[in-house]
């Protein structure tokens, strides 16, 4: 697996969404500017090795957990859970009504 700039910013985006707090709460959580997550996971900057490892730990991983993307879902999926985040609740109701139908219909056939 090759880790570039997307990869690394997709990684960010995903450990913070999944923790429930936005780019700028998280920048400012680790004291550093509103907009500093944003930049990372907009693939503009990279942290210093110092920064990354006080984001592991605020966003409660290992750096090896980071990296470590065998325990994560595949990329169509984990984007798919990253952008359910960003859903209201009755969005995520009516979503999870046709998954439900999908599986009711499929196990009947």
């Amino acid at each position: 697996m090759i880790y570039d700039h997307a990869f690394f910013a997709s990684q960010i985006s995903a450990l913070r969404m999944a923790k429930g707090v936005s780019a700028r709460d998280m920048s400012l959580s680790i004291g550093q500017s509103p907009d500093y997550i944003n930049k990372i996971e907009s693939k503009k900057n990279y942290p210093s090795m110092a920064m990354f490892i006080y984001i592991c730990e605020y966003l409660g991983v290992t750096p090896k957990e980071f990296f470590d993307v065998s325990s994560q879902p595949p990329g169509r999926i984990s984007e798919l859970i990253s952008d359910l985040y960003s859903l209201e609740d009755e969005t995520l109701e009516n979503i999870l009504g046709i998954i439900q139908k999908y599986y009711a219909h499929r196990k009947s056939t």
